[in-house]
């Protein structure tokens, strides 16, 4: 069952970290050059009014043209000298790039008025968006001023922004890859795709992670290749076994690797730089916790194969069960790291986890019970599965220990099953842990038998009892014990060193046998219960006078 769930795992994995990954920027609903605020502010008490000639507005018309591939109508909305004005389309799609690779900002902060804000300290008819800052350059405000044309008044971002776009254009990491891209015909692939990512970027990435693929499988093999040398040098067979088990964590370790150094290679821009980073890091997160599950399996194989733990029963019980709890825990802890590698509030979670877990130990106080229960039985082994044990006021047969019961099956065929917490405070007394069964009677024989018979008697039983081969010779008793009420009777007390129930039954038959065979030799027999009953005659009665 668990090969087939890592099968399974192994499958949807992937899917997983994507939609993890994909799902919080989906439903962020930005634009490029947008970001969602560290934290959700509360809605508004009023829907704000978005003024048709605001900085908001006339941005927000920048990002949907760029976003759309239409740079002319987005270089309305720069403010380019004459001598540059030939160059407009091309000023536009550069700032969108660089706007994409180094600033990342929220519309919603921008001034919906058309004044813009007045308490900023700026000059009236100018708004600061926000700063960029290239390499180890001193940062540079981003703003916008308030121009008036033909069409109506509009803002549009400053001259002194407008300079610096190719010195910035030049310094963007993979702007190789927009160049040819424009000098090809393919301004197609400029344009944003879904989760406001560059198509040209969707494919960069899908072949990132097909080169990282196919790299992570061959440096997986070769670091495989170099550990199980490493490993033959020494005499112990746990590194084998662990180096062996971890061929596919390592595969995914250099894949990951592989992928974060092709993704940052390319220049990716804020929103892609941002998927990689939750897909890296919650790929590190399941690696890890991946090679933690593939080290305890590992770990308990071995231990299962040493001395104390063939040898014990209890042990290897107790193993697997540790085994199982130690990997629901790192499930646990996995899937807690996992949920903050994406960004999402781990403490409010495990906060109320905390409060949701009083209620459920309440609750589960039972199952809880049932549980550490079964733990209590499998160190102490009182008892094990085929094992013929009494309960209290049955027997029966163990026919299986689970983690909240046990079942019994009786004698008369019937399933009772005992809840492991409170089996754990019975009185168990097992049959099946016996290494001798005691043979105890009481033979009775006829008061005619005379003294000679009787010692004759117990000289036979003895020695059939010692002449047996499964007989323990340490106690072997056979006294004459009394004077029954209709018998003289002989108490027999010897010990078969047979652990199972049918071979004591045998046993027992053949020594019975021998008993009879000895009272025949000895010409007496055995008794059976009599009653004599003595008849008094009645006093004959006085002579009449």
């Amino acid at each position: 069952m668990f090969a087939s769930l890592s099968r399974l795992a192994h499958l949807l994995l992937p899917l997983a970290l994507l939609l993890a990954a994909v799902v919080p920027l989906a439903t962020a609903q930005t634009l490029p050059g947008t970001a969602p605020p560290a934290e959700p502010a509360p809605p508004p008490a009023e829907p704000v009014i978005v003024a048709a000639d605001s900085p908001r507005a006339s941005l927000r018309a920048f990002l949907e043209a760029a976003r759309a591939a239409r740079w002319d109508e987005a270089a309305r909305y720069l403010s380019i000298p004459e001598d540059e004005r030939p160059r407009g389309r091309e000023l536009a799609e550069r700032l969108k790039v660089v706007l994409d690779r180094y600033l990342w900002f929220d519309l919603e902060t921008v001034s919906p008025l058309s004044t813009g804000r007045l308490d900023d300290g700026l000059a009236d008819g100018v708004e600061e968006i926000g700063e960029l800052q290239v390499g180890d350059a001193r940062p540079v405000p981003i703003r916008l001023v308030r121009e008036a044309g033909p069409e109506g008044a509009r803002w549009v971002f400053a001259g002194t922004v407008v300079q610096q776009i190719d010195g910035w254009h030049d310094a963007v990491e993979g702007r190789w890859i927009t160049d040819w891209l424009t000098r090809s015909g393919l301004d197609v692939l400029l344009m944003t795709g879904p989760l406001d990512i560059l198509w040209w970027q969707w494919l960069a990435l899908l072949l990132a992670a097909g080169v990282a693929w196919i790299g992570g499988g061959v440096l997986g093999r070769l670091t495989r290749a170099v550990l199980r040398r490493v490993s033959a040098r020494t005499s112990s067979n746990w590194d084998d076994r662990l180096f062996e088990s971890i061929g596919s964590p390592l595969v995914a370790a250099w894949t990951l690797a592989l992928f974060a150094l092709l993704g940052h290679s390319i220049g990716l821009s804020v929103p892609a730089e941002r998927i990689v980073s939750h897909l890296v890091n919650a790929g590190t997160v399941v690696t890890v916790f991946w090679l933690l599950w593939r080290a305890v399996n590992v770990s308990v194989e071995l231990a299962l194969t040493q001395a104390w733990a063939t040898a014990n029963p209890s042990a290897r019980h107790l193993l697997t069960i540790g085994s199982n709890l130690l990997k629901g825990a790192i499930a646990g802890l996995g899937g807690l790291a996992l949920l903050a590698a994406f960004g999402y509030p781990v403490t409010t979670l495990l906060a109320g986890l905390g409060i949701g877990g009083l209620a459920f130990a309440f609750g589960a106080q039972k199952t809880v019970e049932n549980l550490f229960g079964s733990i209590a039985l499998a160190v102490d082994q009182p008892m094990r599965v085929g094992d013929f044990v009494k309960v209290e006021d049955f027997v029966g047969t163990v026919e299986d220990i689970g983690l909240r019961s046990t079942r019994f099956r009786t004698l008369d065929r019937t399933l009772i099953s005992i809840p492991n917490g409170k089996l754990a405070d019975q009185r168990l007394e097992s049959f099946a842990v016996r290494d001798r069964m005691r043979l105890a009677t009481v033979i009775g024989l006829e008061y005619r038998t005379t003294g000679a018979q009787m010692q004759q008697v117990i000289e036979g039983f003895e020695r059939v009892l010692r002449q047996h081969p499964r007989i323990w010779p340490d106690a072997v008793v056979v006294k004459f014990q009394q004077f029954g009420a209709s018998s003289l009777d002989i108490e027999v007390m010897a010990w078969f060193a047979v652990p199972d129930w049918g071979q004591f039954q045998t046993c027992r038959q053949e020594v019975l046998l021998g008993f009879m065979q000895v009272v025949e030799e000895a010409g007496t027999a055995f008794a059976f219960p009599t009653r004599t009953v003595h008849l008094v005659g009645a006093a004959p009665a006085p002579p009449a006078s």
